[in-house]
């Protein structure tokens, strides 16, 4: 695994910024670019998702509570923004925001607790370079400097302790995996892999990035993996890159390598 993942790295043009981990044996088993900070893209609605239901879980809060989607937070690439929705449930923008990367129920949530608290909250849960900055379509904001941020380690940080169950009691955290595993979105990591594989994970791509991240579960053992590839020119050979990697780790990890490095 190690020397193709070393082969297919160096001849990407792209960065490509990868960390796999067994969770078996909690070990780290490949890492690459795993500390530098990138444009998040929709990664970073994962730990939004997850501050929200921490935030739930603290006040008794109630997924059905009905919120108004404000004309200013309904932008393009949105499937509530298509239906033309005023008003959703907490779960439904929750369940859009991650499974569709919608991205008008993504600044409704961001309005529920403000960026200040998200970057607070991330920083108490251990995401040291993982921010929030500007809503989905604010390339205004995003020109002043301001970007939603994170790092690799950052993100295999977050999916252990999502894994591991450590960030929310049972059911909150079952709700979580259960809003992650429902991804309708297959063009990378699972873009090579013929088995119906269970995965709870999340993709964010923009013009220069595209990435997917998350937790795979296999008969074999569970592991997490995360390819996160910048400075991207061509989005269909960056989502093919990321397919191609997730191939090579899955293989490796349900024995299905035709050789041993």
């Amino acid at each position: 695994m190690h020397k193709q993942l070393d082969r297919i790295i160096a001849q990407c043009p792209y960065k490509v910024h990868v960390i796999v981990e067994d969770y078996n044996t909690n070990e780290i088993v490949w890492k690459n670019r795993g500390e530098e900070i990138f444009s998040s893209a929709s990664i970073i609605k994962v730990p939004i998702l997850i501050a929200i239901l921490a935030h739930l879980q603290k006040t008794n809060g109630n997924l059905n509570h009905i919120y108004e989607i404000a004309p200013e937070n309904m932008v393009e690439f949105s499937v509530m923004t298509e239906q033309r929705q005023t008003r959703a449930t907490l779960h439904e923008l929750l369940l859009w925001m991650t499974i569709t990367s919608d991205n008008t129920a993504t600044n409704v949530c961001i309005d529920l607790l403000g960026m200040d608290a998200f970057n607070n909250y991330f920083k108490e849960i251990g995401l040291h370079n993982t921010r929030v900055q500007r809503k989905m379509m604010d390339f205004e904001r995003q020109k002043l400097g301001f970007d939603n941020e994170t790092t690799a380690e950052d993100m295999q940080h977050l999916f252990r302790q999502i894994y591991r169950g450590t960030l929310l009691t049972k059911e909150w955290n079952a709700i979580a995996l259960d809003i992650l595993s429902r991804q309708r979105s297959h063009e990378s990591l699972k873009r090579y892999i013929v088995d119906d594989v269970k995965m709870a994970h999340k993709t964010g791509g923009l013009d220069t990035v595209d990435h997917d991240t998350g937790i795979i579960f296999t008969k074999e053992r569970d592991y997490f993996i995360g390819v996160f590839i910048t400075e991207v020119t061509d989005n269909e050979m960056a989502r093919q890159m990321i397919g191609t990697i997730s191939k090579i780790v899955y293989d490796h990890f349900t024995k299905k390598e035709e050789g041993i490095d």
